[in-house]
């Protein structure tokens, strides 16, 4: 049977799971899905005669092109027939949040430029933290922060702190460049043989995924120290 005959059927829900939208989208991503499908899902339902997927072609049709149902209005929407005052509104607002979406630049939070820039942002974060911290900062190409995050708190040592937890922060926000810091509640920013290991695993995990270790921080009380000034890695 094929995929257009079983779309002949009335509701989404009789379909074969491997078909539906939704179930598409989450076990192949939202790329892999047509324009009709991911219209589909922000419809939610059809109507009395068609299912979302099958009003979505139509919607898709009577349009022509996804330029004129992107400039399309809440009149134009309306023609459509099945498509009533509820679903012209979705249709519009997934529309302006898609184009608003699309236009919105991906906020820089400051610029690191030196390993004291480094240290100095890293002291103002951890200095008066009474537990270890580990923090890292994700960086552009242009050395711009693009996003901080403590990623967890306890001791440094294999059974916490693993570089997949630092990294997947990283690729989530395609950041090319890392800094990586905790703190020594102890006040002396020394590092411990698990700190020299950890950061051996980062760096070398940092070469095999594409995201560049650019140092990782040790902060004392009020005094920072750099691995990467002294030849760890």
């Amino acid at each position: 049977m094929t995929e257009n005959q079983l779309l002949v059927k009335t509701t989404i829900h009789e379909l074969p799971e491997e078909i539906r939208p939704r179930e598409r989208l989450i076990a192949h991503g939202a790329q892999s899905l047509t324009s009709y499908e991911l219209l589909a899902i922000i419809l939610r339902t059809g109507n009395r005669n068609l299912n979302a997927i099958q009003l979505a072609m139509k919607i898709l049709q009577q349009f022509g092109t996804q330029y004129d149902l992107r400039t399309a209005s809440f009149h134009d929407l309306i023609q459509v027939a099945g498509v009533g005052p509820a679903k012209a509104v979705e249709i519009q607002a997934a529309i302006e949040f898609g184009r608003r979406l699309y236009q919105t630049n991906q906020e820089k939070q400051g610029v690191i430029m030196s390993t004291k820039d480094a240290g100095d942002y890293c002291i103002e974060k951890l200095k008066d933290l009474q537990q270890e911290n580990v923090f890292a900062i994700y960086l552009n190409t242009k050395n711009q922060i693009i996003k901080e995050k403590i990623i967890f708190i306890g001791t440094l040592n294999s059974s916490v702190a693993h570089p997949r937890e630092i990294f997947k922060e990283g690729v989530r926000c395609s950041a090319a460049r890392i800094i990586v810091a905790h703190n020594h509640p102890s006040g002396n920013p020394s590092p411990s043989q698990a700190d020299i290991e950890f950061t051996k695993r980062l760096a070398e995990s940092g070469d095999l995924i594409g995201i560049e270790v650019l140092d990782h921080i040790i902060v004392g009380d009020d005094n920072f120290l750099s691995l990467q000034e002294l030849g760890i890695f």
